[in-house]
């Protein structure tokens, strides 16, 4: 049954983050008129207070819940216990208020990082279980499947229409670019320009370079995650991606073409890896709510280092 979202007091937590402004757009792209969207900005509302969760779900019929800590390696392992505990708090009372406060559907997007380490590829949502995520970001995919724990018993024991989608890395304009807590893709977009720059020779890069990771482009996610707003009203974790992957070390080798860069890249094995292998089977997102992503992967990749250019460098 759809949900007609023109008509719904929306509650969208992170709706000013990278993420969160592409939800924004979609959303207003299928009607919804831009006060019927409630965005509390992290100053406004600590969602890690119960006080804060209580007020923001107040008036919202749907709730989409995209706040998060959240970053690359590096932040993973200088942060462990905020990205614990600071993502499993918000969720865990934003969705027992909303419950409380009659909300009609309460939509969680989690995280790849929620899968085991050793996950047969492609990962299949059944296959979340069988093992203990990868140490690096285990601390923060654990507290995202919490919350899938507490949706699912939350409509066992009082029909609560709680939703749970996994989106796999997401990538695209607007993503964030600050030294510390970059993923991926921003973070070696920024080490190829500031080499340049700076007239380096070599680009030092994390890891072998034998690790793969799937992308969706951000533009993607935002809409799959309205389509399962609007049409998915069941209990089982949904994978968002593309269902491709890139080892990193090509995914280098396309970011220093696309950003002009002349010199080496050096692979610093002493750094970790992460996950060895990621890839989604993202059959079930196109069986319960038609959702599949349209963005190439060099498509978004040219936007985001276009983006990256003409705004962070002028």
């Amino acid at each position: 049954m759809t949900m007609d979202l023109s008509r719904k007091r929306i509650l969208l937590t992170g709706g000013s983050g990278f993420l969160g402004r592409y939800v924004f757009e979609e959303l207003l792209s299928r009607g919804v008129p831009d006060g019927s969207i409630l965005v509390p900005g992290s100053g406004e509302l600590d969602l890690r207070k119960w006080e804060s969760c209580a007020e923001a779900v107040r008036d919202a019929d749907l709730v989409i819940h995209l706040a998060a800590k959240v970053g690359g390696i590096g932040f993973n392992q200088k942060y462990p216990g905020e990205l614990f505990y600071d993502n499993a708090v918000m969720g865990i009372q934003l969705m027992e208020a909303a419950r409380q406060a009659g909300t009609e559907k309460f939509v969680c997007v989690g995280t790849v990082c929620s899968y085991p380490r050793e996950t047969p590829v492609p990962f299949r949502e059944g296959d979340l279980w069988n093992g203990y995520p990868e140490e690096t970001n285990a601390p923060y995919g654990i507290a995202k499947k919490a919350l899938l724990v507490q949706a699912q018993s939350y409509r066992k024991q009082y029909g609560f229409n709680a939703i749970c989608l996994l989106p796999v890395n997401l990538y695209g304009p607007g993503d964030h670019f600050n030294a510390e807590d970059a993923h991926v893709i921003p973070a070696l977009i920024v080490k190829f320009y500031e080499a340049m720059l700076k007239g380096l020779p070599e680009v030092t890069a994390w890891g072998t370079g034998s690790a793969s990771r799937e992308f969706l482009f951000v533009r993607d996610a935002a809409r799959g995650i309205v389509d399962a707003a609007e049409r998915y009203d069941k209990g089982d974790p949904v994978n968002l991606g593309s269902g491709k992957e890139i080892r990193i070390r090509d995914l280098a080798g396309m970011i220093k073409e696309m950003t002009g860069y002349e010199g080496r890249i050096v692979w610093d094995a002493s750094r970790p890896d992460g996950q060895p292998e990621r890839r989604l089977d993202v059959s079930r997102a196109r069986a319960e709510f038609g959702f599949k992503a349209t963005t190439t992967f060099e498509e978004g990749l040219a936007a985001t280092v276009t983006w990256y250019r003409e705004t962070m460098l002028g």
